[in-house]
This record gives C-alpha cells, sequence and structure tokens, in this order.
C-alpha cells in the first residue's frame, strides 16, 4: 500500500530532469520546484507515468497539490526532491482526494467517506470504465461539497482507480 503524503504550493521553476548521464529520453522527466509561501520548498521529478488530474498543463506560477509516496526512498538532499505520482492543479469549484479507502470507503486518515451515486464516473487511469466497487484501492476521488462531520461525507464526481 502507498503512503501517500503532499505538499501544496506555487510552481517557481520547471525545467527538464535527466534520469542518466547518457539520458536518450532527455526531456521525457522534469523538475517542478514548488514553494508553499511560508519557507517550504520541494523539487518533484514528474515522470510519464504521473497522473495530472484532468490532464492539466501545468506552467510557472501556477497552485499545485504533488502526491508522493512517503514510503519511498528518497535523496537526502535540500530541497526534498520526491517522485510525483499526482499532480492537481488548484481548482475552486473541486477538491481533490489521493489516498487509500477500505472497504467502507473511508480514507486512510479517516477524514472522508465515499458515498457513490449512479452519477460518479468511476474510471482507470487511461479513461476506461471500471466496473467493480472501488474499496480496498488507491484511488483519486474528484469531489464538490462534503459535510462537516468526522470523516466528512461526499458524493464524488469522479473516482479514478490506481491499480
Amino acid at each position: 500500500m502507498i503512503n501517500f503524503n503532499s505538499f501544496r504550493g506555487t510552481v517557481t521553476t520547471i525545467s527538464d530532469f535527466m534520469i542518466s548521464a547518457d539520458d536518450e529520453n532527455g526531456g521525457c522527466y522534469k523538475l517542478f520546484t514548488v514553494e508553499n509561501g511560508s519557507g517550504g520548498m520541494v523539487n518533484f521529478v514528474v515522470a510519464p507515468s504521473t497522473y495530472f488530474v484532468d490532464n492539466a498543463m501545468i506552467s510557472v506560477g501556477d497552485r499545485v497539490t504533488g502526491y508522493y509516496d512517503a514510503n519511498a526512498p528518497v535523496p537526502l538532499i535540500y530541497p526534498p526532491q520526491y517522485r510525483a505520482l499526482v499532480m492537481v492543479k488548484d481548482n475552486p469549484y473541486q477538491n481533490v482526494k489521493v489516498d487509500y479507502f477500505n472497504n467502507q470507503l473511508v480514507s486512510s486518515d479517516g477524514m472522508l467517506k465515499l458515498n457513490l451515486s449512479s452519477n460518479t464516473l468511476i474510471v482507470l487511469p487511461n479513461g476506461q470504465a471500471f466496473s467493480r466497487i472501488p474499496a480496498n484501492r488507491n484511488l483519486i476521488v474528484i469531489y464538490g461539497p462534503s459535510t462537516k462531520s468526522i470523516p466528512a461525507q461526499t458524493t464524488p464526481y469522479k473516482i479514478i482507480v490506481m491499480c
């Protein structure tokens, strides 16, 4: 199970990232530098496999949230450098949660419970339909309003199942 962690801030730099000295695929990997406005800074290595919610094109100056595996090894450098698994460009009309959801569709941190409806679009990262219940899986959940209870409850607009 992936232990998702996130960092939110403004993209200050986007540059090419070479994965080896003889990188024949130059330009396929990017390095996004993100600053949170409180002195915190992170470099995200963005690979061709990084999932961008809504296929958003990210530019310098955009507010983003990058999700990474907190259990993955990272180089001991400053600023920290994480392999981005999911990138989300801020949108005032939607919320996004990336986490493991159990058999009751409650997130691993216990803060969000999903109530599915016939209008909830459930897909794979490639856009194809997912035909089962998305319980006990890593999910990208896109939703709007939620209750103020703990856990908050919502009926998501869209769920991307991370197989």
